[in-house]
């Protein structure tokens, strides 16, 4: 395993800090609503978590921060492209920043870092 974090790796893994701090802010801004709110607040609140989480593992080069990244990735591009189909043009630059992710994590380089 490369022992030095790859610069992209380190970018997003804050991504991932910022998108957890956005989404458990989200949650407990949801929980003001009754009783729906409550549960998509928690929801809210575990994603962020999640996010945490998949932060840590790229920071350290876990090989399923690794999978999971890509996994989360594609299903982000899965996910523009049907806001594409519905009518949301602000889903490309989405799909883009997903499509740059995995395209630089399967690089050799990064992927000596993760154990791959």
């Amino acid at each position: 395993m490369q022992r030095e974090r790859p610069f992209g790796v380190t970018i997003i893994a804050i991504l991932a800090v910022l998108g957890g701090i956005g989404s458990i802010l989200l949650g407990f801004i949801v929980f003001i609503i009754p009783i729906l709110g409550i549960i998509l607040g928690g929801i809210f609140v575990i994603i962020g978590l999640s996010y945490f989480a998949v932060a840590y593992g790229l920071w350290n080069g876990r090989s399923w921060a690794w999978i999971l990244t890509i996994l989360v990735s594609a299903l982000g591009i899965v996910i523009g492209l049907v806001s594409i189909m519905i009518g949301t043009g602000g889903s490309i630059l989405f799909i883009i920043v997903n499509a740059i992710i995995i395209y630089y994590l399967f690089k050799p380089d990064v992927k000596a870092y993760f154990g791959k």
